[in-house]
């Protein structure tokens, strides 16, 4: 076997072990599918990532995403996770600041931040949505059965696909989405997220898009929506019990973890839905890994011409692995 350079990180928290890990080989050239998937499997994570050289010109690598099971075109922790991992390895953009990743969905734009408390902000350009649109009836009620809610329950949902094939459900609040026991052996095969908003004194379920207007007066940070760059303050920032904007949950059952940590694809697949749609502010924040007792926060903003979603990035384990 192969020694081959690599790092075990921590996405969207500040804190280790707080967020979602990300098992990253790196210079992952000469190994087949068959052996990415074995070491994948064999780490138990929701994600497991292999480096290696572009063949696009305009990408400064490429990389392959697995699952426990199955190959992803694309996902959002492993896409943040694996440019830290490459930039921590030494790795150098063409262009200063912007890392172009080549995956199966394509090119990915990821911007870098500075090193921040051990860490490091990075926010990629989500991709376009692949399936957009209502959820079919049937799906509606396979996802109302495995979650063991009512049709009541629902303020709106949505196919949002963009490599995953996420089906996506707004509840009236976040302690609605925090108190959901899903039955996983009822939703297997379905690939579930949940958003609802971290609601104010006094504000109606389904207004959450202008939650703001109805904060207690007080500091700025009560007054706009919270910005990218706010993230690792949103629990000092906090206030009337509104620690971010969003609280989100995704069920993924048939995979390793049936219920992700904290999901970039996710994050990003409803901020392109909710945001142009008037169900969610233009920059906000989300909690998400509550359950699962991490702390990960993701950051979303419309700008540019996009949808960008930040966080931060830590290394918990550096060294050297046996593959191939």
């Amino acid at each position: 076997m192969t020694l081959r350079p690599f790092r075990q990180v921590d996405v969207f928290t500040a804190t280790p072990y707080l967020g979602n890990a990300l098992a990253v080989v790196l210079e992952a050239d000469g190994l087949d599918e068959a052996e990415m998937l074995r070491f994948a499997n064999w780490t138990n994570l929701a994600e497991t990532t292999f480096v290696l050289p572009p063949t696009d010109p305009a990408a400064d690598y490429r990389v392959r995403i697995f699952t426990t099971t199955t190959e992803l075109p694309f996902a959002g922790h492993p896409t943040l996770g694996t440019a830290h991992a490459w930039l921590e390895a030494g790795g150098r953009p063409s262009r200063p600041g912007v890392i172009v990743q080549e995956c199966g969905a394509g090119l990915i734009e990821v911007r870098t931040g500075p090193r921040e408390d051990g860490g490091r902000r990075l926010g990629f350009r989500a991709p376009p949505l692949q399936r957009t649109g209502p959820l079919e009836e049937d799906v509606l009620g396979w996802a109302l059965a495995g979650l063991g809610l009512g049709r009541d329950d629902v303020v709106d949902h949505q196919w949002v696909a963009n490599g995953p094939q996420w089906a996506v459900l707004v509840l009236r609040d976040a302690d609605a989405v925090l108190a959901l026991e899903p039955d996983f052996a009822a939703l297997e095969g379905l690939e579930i997220g949940v958003v609802g908003p971290h609601l104010a004194p006094g504000v109606a379920a389904g207004s959450y898009a202008r939650r703001n207007e109805h904060r207690p007066k007080g500091t700025r940070a009560e007054l706009e929506p919270l910005r990218p760059a706010d993230d690792a303050a949103v629990f000092e920032t906090a206030v009337a019990g509104v620690p971010a904007d969003f609280e989100v949950r995704a069920f993924c059952p048939g995979e390793g973890l049936p219920e992700d940590p904290v999901t970039g694809s996710l994050n990003a697949g409803i901020a392109q839905w909710m945001i142009p749609a008037g169900l969610a502010p233009s920059s906000y924040t989300v909690r998400q890994g509550t359950r699962l007792g991490r702390a990960g926060h993701v950051g979303l903003s419309g700008h540019d011409g996009g949808i960008w979603v930040s966080g931060q990035v830590t290394t918990c384990i550096e060294g050297t692995v046996r593959v191939g």
